[in-house]
């Protein structure tokens, strides 16, 4: 009974979540904006291996009679700037788009207006120091705090905000400004929207005016130093990070896509640490965080959730039982490009107690590893966002820069799981031998 309650509470949270239209909107925005932070760091990537002619680089700019290829970094550090660093702003007009037509409202200038209302929260001006020492106001600018990752939380918040004003007021009638019929339909349109879109930048604008004046400080600064800072040091730290991966396969073991489920909680801080990796190692710094998004993918995940890439390597080696074997070698395909639900539903894993723990205590445990891996210096950190379907090895090296401790970590991984869901294969083998018995009595 009790458990009954359990499942069913899981469900319908579950439910709830993915229901939820903002979260939706959330989830499906940064899925929209996948390729363009894959773009991106790839351009990086092409930057630092190709055509960087820094000291100390391992490109191939740097071998002789190759140099010709350093003439190329302009267009990947062209195409770079130009995807990741306006993340913010591409999350806002998607954001709004995809929350507007929850609405079922498609104007093509809501994404136009959420983006005003979110720049009229930013600083126009930069305080900048001239050799000198003379400290200069620059105006009429916009810093790229304000456009890139660090402004994902804020972009996040004014897109919503904005919408929500704005599709209220334009289902308003009293707000609606009627032309005549030989107006021609994009020009009436126009004018119907006008107050909607003035009213819901304004007013975006004066709460930003009316708080930073109360408090001493812009919106944008609070929101980023009291919301973002603290849920990201949680996310990228390893305690939080493995409390959200073992919950991502507690919904699994229901039924629920529980990577999907839990995106909207887990890109903006994600792929935020993974923007900051990018920019230190185009800059050739240091790389900042150790947990990013594509170290999810490589550590955690990695031929699926549960990294059952393991399990398959457990059913081979130790299974007897004919149900496992067939299911495995139709899930080996599936398994390369880090695709499990043949397994998931079809051993299955869901609801399947004996297969259950390993499936959501495996994900912790590899995370851990990947973690302590990374932080003694034998794997490399994650600087490309390389697709989540990239093969195990292909992926762990792209993703790392070239990294082959990172490599090595993730194909250590994938036996570490197999070492843990060996015993579990071996006492399913058990439950054919006890059915078999039963049947004969």
């Amino acid at each position: 009974m009790m458990k009954e309650r359990f499942m069913n509470g899981m469900l319908a949270v579950a439910t709830a979540m993915n229901g939820q239209r903002h979260l939706a909107a959330i989830r499906n925005s940064f899925m929209n904006l996948l390729p363009i932070i894959i773009v991106g760091s790839f351009c990086t990537l092409f930057t630092n291996v190709v055509t960087s002619t820094r000291e100390g680089f391992m490109s191939l700019a740097n071998i002789p009679g190759l140099e010709f290829l350093s003439n190329l970094e302009p267009m990947f550090s062209a195409a770079n700037y130009a995807t990741m660093n306006f993340l913010a702003i591409g999350i806002v007009i998607l954001l709004a788009t995809e929350l507007g037509e929850a609405y079922d409202i498609n104007d093509k200038g809501l994404p136009l207006v959420a983006l005003g209302a979110y720049i009229s929260l930013c600083a126009t001006s930069i305080i900048v120091t001239s050799a000198g020492g003379e400290a200069i106001t620059v105006r009429n600018v916009l810093a790229s705090s304000y456009t890139n990752a660090q402004g994902l939380f804020v972009g996040m918040f004014s897109a919503i905000a904005a919408t929500e004003i704005y599709c209220r007021l334009v289902k308003n009638k009293k707000l609606k400004i009627s032309m005549p019929d030989s107006v021609p339909g994009n020009v009436a349109r126009s004018f119907e929207v006008l107050f909607p879109a003035t009213i819901t930048i304004v007013a975006i604008s004066g709460i930003g005016m009316i708080f930073e004046l109360g408090v001493g400080m812009t919106l944008f600064d609070a929101i980023a130093r009291f919301v973002q800072a603290p849920l990201s040091s949680v996310l990228t730290g390893l305690p939080g990070f493995m409390l959200f991966v073992f919950m991502s396969t507690l919904l699994w073991v229901f039924g629920i896509h529980g990577t999907q489920t839990l995106k909207a909680v887990s890109e903006p801080i994600l792929i935020a640490a993974l923007a900051q990796n990018e920019a230190a190692y185009a800059a050739g710094q240091a790389i900042p965080n150790i947990i990013s998004r594509p170290f999810l993918s490589n550590y955690a995940t990695v031929t699926g959730a549960g990294v059952t890439g393991g399990l398959l390597i457990a059913i081979f080696l130790f299974s007897k039982r004919k149900d496992f074997k067939a299911i495995g070698k139709l899930a080996i395909p599936c398994a390369i490009f880090n695709i499990n639900e043949p397994l998931v539903f079809g051993l299955p894993i869901v609801l399947n107690p004996l297969l259950a723990i390993p499936f959501m205590l495996t994900p912790v445990i590899t995370s851990a590893f990947g973690y302590f891996m990374t932080s003694i210096g034998f794997a490399g950190r994650f600087v490309v966002n390389a697709p989540w379907t990239t093969p195990v090895g292909i992926q762990a090296f792209l993703a790392s820069g070239g990294s082959m401790g990172a490599v090595v970590t993730q194909l250590l991984v994938i036996l570490i799981a197999a070492v843990i869901y060996s015993p579990f294969v071996i006492v399913a083998n058990r439950q054919i031998e006890a059915n078999e018995i039963e049947e004969s009595v």
